[in-house]
């Protein structure tokens, strides 16, 4: 019981921390979250045992990684919302029509259930629905860019390294490619540099 309390309590302040915080959630969009939290629901000390799914520490880094970590957190979010979808029980002809939800949302899973369980799932598969429409809006109306960055970051791990006509244009490809790499870099450091000598001239000014 008193864990249960000290749950609430928890999901409550996360909640307002994120009203306060964020102005871009929409309170439907924090009122469908608490629902869902209800049904899945884990022990406190699961919930905040220090290992977050998603860490925050890029988050620390420049803008440009910051968005493109951020457009991968939200496909990974695209790809578990669907996930949690599936894993729901399959609705019956009836509740499908009163949801009129998409057919990519009504996904068979295994096993069978009640006609309790179905219409539980079919309000659950409404709000994870919601969810992730919501996701993958911000994701191809904000993070466009970012998308083009991340797969290219994917077709990097294909990559056949032990092909003998990879491995020739691949050479060919590296001194454009290193003097580019070298041009970002000292790109940055130039800017690093006028950054410290205008907080300097600044400084001096002050004086």
């Amino acid at each position: 019981m008193v864990a249960a309390v000290r749950a609430v309590v928890c999901l409550s302040l996360w909640l307002s921390v994120c009203q306060v915080r964020g102005s871009h959630i929409p309170q439907e969009m924090n009122r469908t979250i608490q629902n869902l939290l209800q049904h899945y629901s884990i022990p406190t000390k699961e919930r905040f045992n220090g290992k977050p799914v998603f860490s925050r520490e890029p988050l620390s880094t420049k803008m440009e990684a910051k968005r493109v970590f951020m457009g991968g957190v939200l496909e990974a979010y695209e790809k578990l919302l669907g996930e949690m979808l599936k894993q729901l029980p399959t609705p019956s002809p009836q509740v499908a029509g009163n949801n009129q939800l998409p057919a990519s949302a009504v996904i068979p899973a295994a096993g069978t259930a009640s006609n309790g369980e179905v219409a539980a799932g079919g309000d659950l598969r409404k709000q994870l629905s919601y969810l992730l429409k919501k996701v993958t809006d911000l994701r191809k109306h904000r993070y466009n860019e970012q998308e083009k960055v991340l797969q290219g970051l994917r077709d990097l791990k294909d990559i056949q390294m032990d092909n003998r006509v990879v491995q020739s244009k691949a050479l060919w490809e590296l001194p454009w490619l290193y003097e580019e790499a070298s041009s970002l870099s000292n790109i940055q450091r130039e800017r690093r540099r006028r950054r410290r000598q205008t907080r300097r001239v600044k400084t001096h000014q002050r004086v």
